[in-house]
């Protein structure tokens, strides 16, 4: 057995800097992730309290077509963006970095204008199909906030090619949302009711396309100063169109639901459902972050041939997706009506909805990033035949159970495509890069939960209704922290303790100046 050469450390050394760089930018995102889903959830809090589920409803409806339109309007462009800078940074080509950042910045720029236009003139038709002529301020507001949004998304998409998380972090998780809830309060307060809140909307989606764009800006005029643009519009589209018809096909799949339900029952029914996906998304509030510091490592690491460290930060980024995501599925689980009576006594009948979608989301949670394992090494064809029939089961599902069962049928049909398409997306992992993303890290997480979820039951079948859900909460923390204590912790969570503020002076090994 040859040993390794001082020029190419350890597999163990060489993957400990990529541990370390996206702890890095795991715990910027962690933060304002958390920043983020509690602006939102004040937000929903609020209308819910002020306004009633049937405006909740109308706001989830107008946001569910912002956010599908905006899809289309991207064209695929925020994972293309992403992958490619990444690519020329690596291969040390500014040219092809500034040609490729402004195709994809003014194209889908260009379409949200064409599109927001539509939106705007269409807007009354829109209404009278959703049988809601109350719709019609909103999706104005809507369309003009389209091409904010829609350059935000690929400024930052942009901005992670470098492999830093900060614009990401401090605009998209923290300004954007803080900014709409302080407006949202705001005008919701001084009596301008549902549309204050989307006036809300368009001003901190305007706020943050300006921030993004200088920040963008500053990037690329460090990284391509003297250079002339190279466009390679063929490889930039043809990765793009694979990638737009997956995201909008999985984006679909999250926001499809909402918008059927508001065609075949009642806002109030459509409000009662986007307050159950509010909670059920902050369980896993750490998932984007997560992502969002892996996916430019994916597309670094398989482009330079280091798939041994790819594996192991696969691992890592699932096993920590797991255990900080279980406690809030437990509670959502356990306790659905109890947290269902924050946002209001009328909410409550959403429980069994609540705990339908945290099934659905925790088998998503479970599976690890294996759709950007997919589309971050180069096989975005797989991802979309994924997506699209995901979507494809989940709009049959609706069609099918919604007109009988409501929003119990639209958990369901939730739950069951997005379980489906990520089981699926894992064993095509394992087929073509032959990589699974469970370690040592996810049994400790699973049988904590499972110890949590025993312990809160139990305690929870003997206490006063008034004071189970503040109980309940305190058990389940204080058990699976025990419990993942006593189990003891992996060799990337001792890393992840001693490197996420490493001492000033400490050198740097060769696995972070690689990372």
């Amino acid at each position: 057995m040859v040993a390794p050469s001082p020029a190419e450390p350890p597999l163990l050394t060489r993957s400990e800097g990529q541990v370390r760089g996206m702890a890095r930018g795991s715990t910027l995102n962690l933060a304002g992730a958390v920043c983020s889903q509690l602006s939102l959830l004040a937000v929903t809090v609020f209308l819910a309290r002020v306004l009633g589920r049937d405006d909740v409803g109308r706001y989830a409806q107008c946001y569910a077509l912002l956010v599908l339109v905006g899809l289309l309007a991207l064209s695929g462009f925020r994972a293309g963006l992403t992958r490619f800078v990444v690519m020329h940074l690596a291969d040390r080509d500014p040219g092809a970095l500034r040609g490729t950042v402004r195709l994809g910045l003014m194209l889908p720029l260009l379409s949200s204008v064409v599109l927001g236009v539509a939106m705007f003139a269409g807007a009354p038709l829109l209404a009278g199909a959703f049988q809601d002529d109350g719709l019609v301020t909103g999706f104005r507001l809507i369309a003009l906030s389209l091409p904010a949004t829609t350059f935000t998304d690929a400024a930052l998409a942009a901005t992670q090619g470098w492999r830093t998380m900060r614009p990401y972090a401090l605009v998209g998780s923290v300004l954007e949302p803080v900014t709409r809830l302080v407006l949202t309060v705001s005008l919701v307060t001084s009596g301008a009711g549902l549309t204050g809140a989307l006036v809300a909307l368009l001003i901190s989606s305007w706020l943050a396309a300006v921030v993004s764009g200088v920040w963008l800006l500053q990037y690329l005029r460090a990284a391509t100063r003297g250079s002339v643009p190279s466009y390679r519009p063929k490889e930039l589209f043809a990765f793009s169109g694979v990638s737009w018809v997956a995201s909008l096909a999985s984006n679909g799949l999250i926001w499809t639901s909402t918008l059927l339900l508001g065609l075949f029952a009642s806002s109030g029914s459509v409000g009662v459902y986007s307050v159950s996906t509010r909670l059920v998304s902050l369980a896993v509030f750490v998932m984007p972050p997560i992502n969002g510091a892996f996916s430019p490592r994916i597309a670094h690491l398989y482009h330079s041939g280091r798939r041994s460290e790819l594996a192991v930060t696969y691992g890592v980024a699932t096993s920590w997706i797991v255990r900080l995501s279980l406690p809030a599925f437990v509670i959502l689980i356990l306790f659905p009506g109890e947290l269902l009576a924050v946002f209001g006594r009328e909410f409550q009948v959403g429980a069994a909805v609540t705990m339908l979608l945290a099934v659905g989301k925790l088998v998503d949670a479970a599976t690890g990033p294996c759709a950007l394992m997919l589309n971050m090494s180069g096989r975005p064809a797989l991802n979309m035949i994924d997506n699209i029939g995901a979507l494809l089961l989940n709009i049959g599902l609706n069609l099918w159970l919604i007109p009988a069962h409501g929003i119990i049928g639209a958990a369901v049909a939730w739950g069951v495509s997005l379980a489906a398409v990520n089981v699926t997306r894992l064993v095509q992992v394992k087929m073509v890069l032959g990589m699974m993303p469970f370690d040592r890290g996810v049994l400790n997480g699973t049988i904590a939960g499972m110890t949590a979820a025993l312990a809160a039951a139990g305690v929870g079948a003997f206490v006063d209704a008034n004071l189970r859900l503040v109980v309940g909460l305190a058990t389940v923390v204080a058990v699976y922290v025990t419990t993942l204590v006593m189990l003891g912790p992996t060799h990337e969570d001792r890393l992840l303790l001693g490197m996420v503020r490493p001492r000033r002076g400490s050198p740097r090994t060769p696995a972070d100046q690689r990372s």
